[in-house]
């Protein structure tokens, strides 16, 4: 398994793949099932070069299996904070720890950068993403997001991770 920063010649159709798939198995239950069904090839693929992202791949046996993208906080309210903003692994890698493997380092990414304090979304009825986020240390806070996807009204839940102690 190898895990590294994409590359400019990395193909953002087998990144792009990889949120697809998530979405339709992580998701189902969560957003209507016709927006999950609709969602275009290479939906996600012109997302990846955004300069200010870091995004880390995930490949193994030459094939792309999970990525997470990471970055200062997009939220003028938590300026001083690192995000991490997806972390999506093909399904059937899920549950292995893998993901673990890649949020240890979004969040040493995040550390380099010079970020203590880490936050991230998770849609609130997404119940195995939420436990998989606590066992890793991250807090649930009082900040929520209100989105609307696929016609369905949803709340995403701010989860927090302290490199320090959290004040």
């Amino acid at each position: 398994m190898e895990i590294r920063l994409m590359k400019p010649s990395d193909n953002r159709f087998a990144l792009s793949h990889i949120y697809e798939e998530s979405w339709k198995y992580a998701y189902k239950g969560i957003i209507p099932q016709a927006y999950l069904d609709s969602i275009p090839t290479g939906r996600w693929a012109a997302n990846f070069d955004q300069a200010e992202m870091n995004t880390i791949v995930m490949i193994q046996n030459d094939i792309f299996i999970g990525t997470t993208s990471f970055c200062k906080s997009r939220f003028p309210e938590f300026k001083e904070f690192g995000e991490i903003v997806s972390l999506y692994l093909l399904p059937e890698y899920m549950g292995n720890g893998y993901g673990k493997h890649l949020l240890n380092a979004a969040v040493e990414g995040l550390i380099r950068l010079g970020y203590r304090d880490i936050f991230l979304w998770v849609l609130e009825e997404n119940y195995r993403a939420r436990s998989f986020y606590e066992k890793a240390g991250f807090k649930p806070t009082n900040h929520y997001l209100n989105d609307s996807i696929g016609g369905r009204n949803l709340r995403e839940v701010q989860y927090r991770f302290c490199t320090d102690s959290c004040v």
